[in-house]
């Protein structure tokens, strides 16, 4: 059974995951938002202003006064540097689904693993979810690994699924992890 208790602060060996404040705009914006690199295989295109990132941090701060929402900016030697959210959720499943993209200038440094993994222990030790996924596009092998290093089992890929901000169809990976098999790698069962 899932009892919400929102985006609560985690702390891991080398970051900060916290709220959003509407003051993380400049930096947002200047660390990936702008970045196409970031955002070429996401829904949205890089943002044109400082302000657009504004407008947008305006709206999921807001949504924190939701429970059922789970939105970090992940902290890292002081600077934010990308974020990590429960992009979709099942009340009766019991499941979510991660999404998550990270400033081009920290990519390779095992960074998103860290925040990911530290995410899915707090949805399952916390909320009480029975299954948290992650897809990604086939084209974005990176965020695969990431997947994988947090124990979820490629389940699938689905052929064009999904359209890009360019307008490319891609490929969609989905990879999830149920309780048991976190239960078994954590030792709690």
């Amino acid at each position: 059974m899932i009892t919400h208790k929102g985006t609560q602060a985690i702390h891991t060996e080398r970051l900060t995951l916290r709220k959003f404040t509407v003051d993380d705009a400049q930096a947002m914006f200047e660390n990936w938002a702008n970045d196409e690199r970031v955002t070429r295989y996401l829904t949205w295109c890089p943002h044109e202003s400082p302000e657009a990132t504004r407008q947008l941090l305006e709206i999921w701060c807001a949504a924190y006064e939701n429970p059922n929402t789970y939105n970090w900016v992940m902290e890292y030697e002081g600077s934010i540097i990308g974020n990590i959210s429960v992009v979709r959720l099942s009340e009766q499943s019991e499941w979510a689904e991660l999404g998550y993209c990270m400033g081009y200038s920290y990519w390779n440094k095992g960074l998103m693993s860290e925040a990911a993994k530290a995410v899915i222990d707090y949805l399952f030790a916390e909320i009480g979810v029975n299954r948290i996924g992650i897809s990604h596009a086939v084209k974005n092998p990176a965020s695969g690994r990431v997947a994988q290093k947090c124990g979820l089992t490629l389940e699938g890929t689905k052929r064009e699924y999904f359209k890009n901000s360019n307008g490319e169809f891609l490929d969609i990976s989905d990879y999830g992890i149920i309780r048991s098999e976190w239960e078994k790698q954590n030792n709690l069962i």
